[in-house]
């Protein structure tokens, strides 16, 4: 049989071709080059945060009664999501929410924070690739923007953070209220930011807030697995014995203090920590608490990944019978010691790495581009009065907020005005005016900027709550 003379090079040609694709795809992620996992489909249709969305949610009256009458059950049931008009059947909703939810039972509200599992009850399916989805009911936060914000803080520096945006609800052809939805993690979140050779994911919770908890606060006390459990029972994907020795192995190394890189993403972590001390969370990791954070493990290395911050920017009253209304001492908060030595101690994924004069050094340095690029160039302020312009008819339409439009208004300025304190406050302790130490700063008080006349409580307090009881809101 005859052969065409340019067989033989087409043939090579098209196995080169097929080569190159398929290096593509297993190694476009790392070049930089978008891929259906890297760049879904979700992100650019309900994670679009220039317009409000619209979610309309489809159930059996009797099973809308079951969650609203037993909300701490917190047990899924089936229902319809109509999302910007797009039909998905049959997916999980139910409650979420520990603190949040308790409180809103107690004050006499509905408004809880729900979740949708799109793949709950029919496998595989999903919206666009994203397979959970949570809505924010913003508990505490009347300028809506702690979570959204925070977030994007987050994303600003590299760390790999939730998507956000802006839903509207209606339950049954009924406006229920403006909600924040946020990607969860857990897989597409996985797939989006990781790929498919990604590592171990957890969200370390405690039973009983009582109990010790070293584990959560990431402290080594042995290699049983047993002494991990409120890491290990909060495992997103199932963890083998080997994932919970590498991930042993790591504390065991962070609490030595030595060939911290062999245990720790050093970099990853320390932007972690540059939002997370800046936005002033006590409730997470450098809190009492120790939680509201993932754990990130990949080849023996640990970070952290953000989560719940409706409690951020200083107002976190869990457990105080009397919240602490001091703004000034919230806004110069420091950044080097930024909880009380007898927590710092028990956080050695914060104390043991600042420990070593190097990563304080970077730790500043990535604090100095951090209030540079995102809070110093107006890029803030803008993306503030954005949303803020965006939300506003929406809150006024919210028949379930905990505060009235004024009180978001009031929210809105005294978020914008507590971080531009804080930014003026930390470039101060960066350069050394301002003492970055609890020791520092109660020795030189008079260094510290000045923040009286903002209130924190204006950005959402139990005194909102407690106008439910009334039936009233704020100065309505």
């Amino acid at each position: 049989m005859l052969k065409h003379r340019h067989t033989d090079k087409l043939g090579i040609a098209a196995i080169i071709l097929a080569v190159i694709i398929t290096l593509l795809f297993m190694t476009g992620e790392s070049l930089g080059l978008k891929t259906l996992q890297s760049s879904p489909g979700y992100a650019s249709r309900l994670f679009d945060t220039s317009i409000v969305h619209e979610i309309d949610l489809e159930l059996k009256e009797a099973d809308w009664h079951s969650i609203l009458g037993d909300p701490r059950a917190k047990e899924y049931v089936p229902a319809d999501a109509l999302i910007d008009g797009e039909r998905i059947s049959n997916v999980g909703l139910r409650v979420k929410g520990s603190n949040s939810l308790n409180q809103i039972l107690k004050y006499g509200s509905k408004r809880f924070s729900l979740k949708i599992e799109f793949d709950h009850y029919e496998k595989g399916q999903s919206y666009h690739g994203l397979d959970k989805l949570s809505l924010n009911s913003s508990f505490q936060d009347n300028a809506y923007l702690k979570d959204v914000m925070t977030f994007d803080m987050m994303a600003s520096m590299g760390v790999p953070a939730p998507l956000t945006s802006y839903a509207f609800i209606r339950i049954n052809g009924e406006d229920w209220g403006l909600f924040v939805a946020i990607e969860e993690i857990e897989d597409a979140f996985v797939l989006r930011n990781y790929g498919t050779n990604h590592g171990e994911l957890y969200k370390p919770s405690y039973r009983r807030l009582d109990d010790d908890n070293s584990d959560i606060g990431l402290i080594y006390t042995g290699d049983e697995f047993w002494r991990y459990d409120n890491i290990f029972r909060e495992s997103v994907f199932k963890a083998n014995d080997a994932d919970k020795k590498r991930l042993i192995k790591a504390l065991q190394i962070l609490s030595e203090g030595q060939d911290l890189e062999q245990a720790v993403d050093i970099e990853a972590v320390l932007r972690y920590f540059v939002v997370q001390t800046f936005v002033v969370n006590l409730d997470s990791y450098l809190g009492r608490t120790g939680h509201n954070y993932f754990l990130y493990e990949k080849d023996g290395r640990i970070s952290m990944l953000p989560w719940d911050y409706n409690l951020a920017f200083a107002t976190y009253a869990l457990g105080m019978t009397d919240p602490i209304d001091d703004s000034t001492l919230f806004v110069n908060y420091p950044i080097d010691t930024p909880a009380p030595f007898e927590v710092m101690v028990r956080r050695p994924l914060f104390f043991v790495l600042m420990q070593d004069r190097d990563n304080l050094v970077r730790y500043h340095q990535l604090y100095d581009e951090f209030l540079v690029d995102y809070l110093e160039s107006g890029y803030f302020e803008d993306k503030v009065d954005t949303i803020a312009e965006l939300i506003s008819p929406y809150v006024e339409r919210d028949p379930t907020k905990f505060a009235s439009h004024d009180r978001f208004l009031l929210a809105v300025d005294t978020f914008k005005s507590f971080n531009l304190l804080r930014t003026q406050s930390v470039r101060g302790q960066l350069d050394g005016t301002i003492p970055a130490t609890f020791r520092g700063q109660a020795e030189n008080p008079d260094a510290r900027i000045d923040a009286s006349a903002i209130s924190v409580p204006d950005m959402g307090c139990f005194a909102d709550m407690r106008n439910l009881v009334n039936g009233l809101l704020p100065e309505e």
